[in-house]
């Protein structure tokens, strides 16, 4: 008797045990490394207007939404927490045409509110279809954080003047916002020609309202401002009407496998613009355009930029820094593993006569030009007027590493004009090998004033006009004057 207990008993107990292990199962299965949860709060107002949709989103036609589906309730053990996916939000479902003819601004406009509304939602623009989409601002900075972008299909800029009234200085704009995603296989078309030329000749004369001027000042196609943790992936930026892609005061940026296009002779459609931002990356991006395929303006930071192609277009530069007798600061950047290609200078560093502040601790590592003018440029006398001011303070250049610059140049390997009070110092050159594309009456030798540093290795060809040691007519800046 008490041998046959004892196996009751052993049964019941595995039985509970069995019972035990299956409610972990099911609830760690759910927890567990297959399932990635993310935290979606619901948007009761999206839901309620019948915009808000869990997955994925298809157009209906109406554009309306069927009631949500009661949740069934739970039996026992299925208490435990499900993953849950991104609420979509769908321009299409929003009104937006899609015809590339429909104005679809407005439904971009609704779309963006519901989806700031929603931490970590995404708002679509599905492929297969052209929006047409006035000047638009997607701003916080009240709206929740990492929203995504979704492009996919093609928006394109208005060519009616009136679109534009008196000029703007950007087209779709983001602001104030903490993790914005753009990503996606689609398209920003700019249709800058209209813009380039200030005619409107080779503009589709279907358009019937291209009958006035457009407005001098022009737009950039896709900026963001003040914004923290911005990721630009995926997508195409072309023929804009000015600038493609800039980041103003924004922080945590990254830009990678984009491509930014338009014609070489494109005026001022420089690829990408920063400006006071920190903490940027761009990487494997192919990059052609009418002027700086990367331009580095004043307050930039902590700035890495590799595996980029680059051409047609003006090169990389920092500057032009201290226009009107301004103070910049510029300090580490890095400029690694770039392929430049049919570009009027290779490497660049300019700035304006009268300016203050300084750039310092740069590196250009890893460039390979071909049938570039200059690949290596410091102008501290640039200008782009017909006559500029001689002036006497100068934006101080220092600590700048050029390392491995191999390839063909069209005009001069290497220009340092560097200022008389303010000269450059530690200047240093390492494995630089210029060959001149072919030779031509106005080939030009390397050219060097008022710079200081060293060469670490021969220069191809020999740079003779190089100082060494530290420049003794240094200016000292004033405490306001300095970075």
């Amino acid at each position: 008797m008490s041998s046959v207990s004892l196996k009751g008993l052993g049964v019941l107990l595995l039985l509970v045990f069995l019972v035990l292990c299956s409610t972990f199962d099911v609830c760690d299965g759910r927890r567990g490394k297959h399932w990635r949860q993310k935290k979606a709060p619901a948007s009761s107002l999206a839901q309620k207007k019948g915009k808000g949709k869990i997955g994925g989103s298809h157009h209906n036609g109406g554009g309306g939404q069927s009631s949500p589906k009661p949740s069934p309730k739970l039996g026992p053990g299925e208490g435990c927490p499900v993953a849950t996916q991104a609420v979509m939000f769908n321009v299409l479902d929003f009104g937006a045409k899609g015809d590339g003819v429909s104005d679809d601004t407005k439904a971009f406009e609704a779309a963006w509110a519901a989806a700031c509304k929603v931490e970590a939602s995404t708002m679509v623009v599905p492929a297969e279809f052209q929006f047409l989409v006035g000047p638009i601002s997607f701003s916080g900075p009240f709206c929740q954080p990492n929203i995504v972008f979704q492009l996919d299909g093609t928006i394109i800029a208005p060519t009616s003047s009136t679109a534009w009234g008196s000029g703007l200085l950007q087209w779709l704009e983001f602001t104030k916002l903490r993790g914005i995603t753009i990503q996606g296989s689609g398209t920003i078309e700019g249709r800058g020609s209209i813009w380039w030329t200030g005619s409107e000749s080779d503009v589709d004369p279907i358009n019937a309202r291209l009958s006035a001027k457009m407005p001098q000042i022009k737009p950039t196609a896709l900026r963001f401002y003040g914004s923290y943790n911005v990721t630009v992936t995926g997508i195409t930026i072309q023929n804009s009407p000015q600038c493609h892609l800039k980041f103003d005061y924004c922080e945590a940026v990254q830009v990678f496998n984009m491509t930014i296009s338009s014609p070489g002779d494109s005026p001022n459609t420089d690829g990408i613009h920063l400006q006071n931002s920190i903490d940027v990356s761009i990487h494997h991006t192919d990059l052609g355009c009418g002027d700086d395929c990367i331009s580095i303006q004043t307050g930039c930071s902590n700035v890495y930029i590799h595996n980029v192609n680059c051409g047609p277009g003006h090169g990389i530069s920092i500057g032009g820094l201290g226009k009107d007798n301004t103070k910049a600061c510029v300090s580490n950047i890095t400029v690694r593993d770039v392929n430049m290609h049919n570009t009027m200078t290779g490497v660049r560093i300019k700035t304006w006569q009268g300016g203050s502040g300084s750039v310092q601790s740069i590196r250009f590592a890893n460039i390979k030009v071909s049938e570039v003018q200059t690949p290596i440029i410091i102008d501290q006398f640039y200008c782009d007027r017909r006559s500029c001011k001689n002036q006497t303070a100068a934006v101080a250049l220092s600590s700048i590493a050029y390392e491995n610059i191999k390839g063909t140049f069209t005009v001069k390997p290497v220009h340092f004009a560097c200022s008389d009070s303010m000269p450059c110092s530690d200047i240093s050159l390492t494995e630089v090998e210029l060959e001149p594309l072919q030779e031509q009456y106005h080939m030009y030798e390397p050219f060097c004033w008022q710079v200081y540093g060293e060469l670490y290795t021969p220069t191809v060809p020999p740079i003779f006009c190089l100082q060494t040691g530290k420049p003794t007519s240094n200016r000292i800046q004033s405490d306001h004057d300095s970075c």
